[in-house]
């Protein structure tokens, strides 16, 4: 396990770069199946990972908490040499109720995360809906929890949507996120 800091490639107000992923309920998905929402949290993880194992629940959550967020986890990680990240064991932690998120796809080619300049699972970036687009309002930290273990206190993610939806800006400082590196393939 080596641990990262994130280092996106997008700055604020940023449009979400677009993708065509399958997802592990049989769909392609691609920007355009969320847009009914107000605010989409787009978060790159994988299923080995202590650090993104820690935010399954806290992501559940979110995803269940507000009508107008999409919470999609887009994994990127090389299944051949991580095999716990095959789409196969993807779609056991759905069935099995440990991920419920939105929508939970596949990054086969890896493209997706170095387009967004993810670097660690977990690594989220959070869009406003702006004039028909998503634009990047939060990139950091889902909370104060930097380890595994550790019990959260703020949420830094749950702030921003909560911003959003409200519509008022986020004024969430940006605190890079962490967790095991992103498993790039050769």
């Amino acid at each position: 396990m080596v641990l990262k800091e994130s280092d996106p490639a997008l700055d604020a107000g940023d449009a979400a770069p677009d993708f065509e992923l399958p997802g592990v309920d049989g769909e392609t998905h691609t920007l355009a199946s969320f847009d009914d929402a107000e605010a989409l949290l787009v978060v790159f993880t994988c299923n080995h990972c202590p650090y993104a194992r820690a935010k399954f629940d806290h992501l559940n959550d979110l995803a269940a908490s507000y009508d107008d967020l999409a919470v999609v986890g887009i994994n990127p990680n090389d299944a051949e040499a991580y095999p716990d990240d095959s789409f196969e064991t993807m779609q056991e932690f759905v069935d099995d109720g440990r991920i419920d998120y939105d929508a939970y796809l596949r990054d086969e080619e890896q493209s997706i995360a170095h387009e967004y300049g993810a670097v660690c699972t977990p690594d989220p970036f959070l869009f406003r809906r702006e004039e028909g687009e998503f634009r990047l309002a939060y990139q950091g930290r889902l909370d104060d929890a930097l380890n595994p273990d550790d019990e959260p206190t703020e949420f830094y993610v749950r702030d921003a949507v909560e911003s959003i939806l409200a519509g008022e800006p986020v004024d969430q400082e940006w605190l890079r996120s962490q967790g095991c590196s992103i498993k790039w393939t050769d």
